[in-house]
């Protein structure tokens, strides 16, 4: 395994084990605000004028940026893997079904895939969220419903390529059926894209949750997400740019970290696949 794909993991694991238990430990309310005038405004690794240290500082409403960004950490990375996983599920059935099945299932959703792929993601994206409430169901179903074609078009031309293997003939010839054929020899050898797809993913997912809780169609305050909160810290980028900063390098750190595992899963399919 490479460093920076070791590098990445370990990244991933401690961010996440922050996310889980960090606001635990820091017992700070993230959405509770207190004495605004004492408290807005502290820098990072200063102290408010209540006597307490804050090392991310704190917002404009006095409340600790890093409790908000662990918190934050939670909805964020729960809606991107939950949107990636459920994206590469519905992408991997009816990529299955479109190249087992074939004939008129086949061109059916490969016309839908087409289709939906022609249109920019973030403009589906943007489109569902109008039409329904926003939150984090919304989120995640949408991000489900946006990006299963990708996966799609790839689970198909790896089952069209393993039903004409001499393996699934052998398989049928000993007298396999249909559903045993595709559970035990073709599901199995085209998971690898399904795999590598989600991984890839979620670090995309992630981004768009954070670009529209941005514009205010994801996370709604006061529950933070790390979009919504570059949303709050945009008006202070000059006088407090800690608020915004924080949850930007936070997106940055889990998008890049979670791209260089994907590619590198991707390179040894590949490598596999050739040898």
């Amino acid at each position: 395994m490479p460093r920076r794909v070791q590098l990445s993991c370990v990244a991933l694991l401690l961010l996440v084990v922050a996310c889980v238990a960090g606001p635990m430990l820091l017992q700070r309310d993230p959405t509770a605000i207190g004495d605004v005038l004492a408290q807005r405004y502290a820098a990072p690794l200063a102290t408010d004028a209540t006597g307490v240290w804050h090392l991310f500082g704190t917002d404009a409403f006095g409340r600790d940026v890093l409790a908000r960004l662990l918190l934050a950490g939670r909805l964020s990375l729960l809606v991107g893997v939950a949107g990636a996983v459920l994206s590469g599920f519905t992408g991997a059935l009816l990529g299955v079904l479109a190249g087992w099945r074939a004939g008129w299932m086949d061109m059916l959703i490969t016309a839908a895939a087409d289709m939906l792929q022609a249109i920019p993601r973030l403009v589906l994206l943007l489109a569902c969220a109008a039409l329904w409430r926003p939150g984090i169901p919304t989120l995640v179903t949408v991000l489900a419903l946006t990006g299963w074609m990708g996966v799609a078009r790839l689970v198909r031309a790896e089952v069209q390529g393993l039903v004409q293997r001499d393996f699934v003939a052998a398989a049928l010839a000993l007298g396999a059926s249909p559903k045993r054929l595709l559970a035990l020899h073709v599901l199995p050898n085209a998971i690898a894209p399904v795999l590598v797809a989600t991984t890839l993913g979620i670090g995309s997912a992630i981004m768009l949750e954070s670009g529209l809780s941005f514009l205010g169609l994801g996370v709604q305050p006061p529950s933070p997400s790390w979009g919504n909160m570059i949303a709050g810290g945009r008006e202070h980028l000059v006088t407090a740019p800690w608020i915004a900063l924080a949850p930007g390098l936070a997106v940055v750190i889990t998008v890049t970290a979670a791209t260089l595992i994907g590619d590198w899963l991707q390179e040894r399919a590949a490598g596999q696949a050739r040898g």
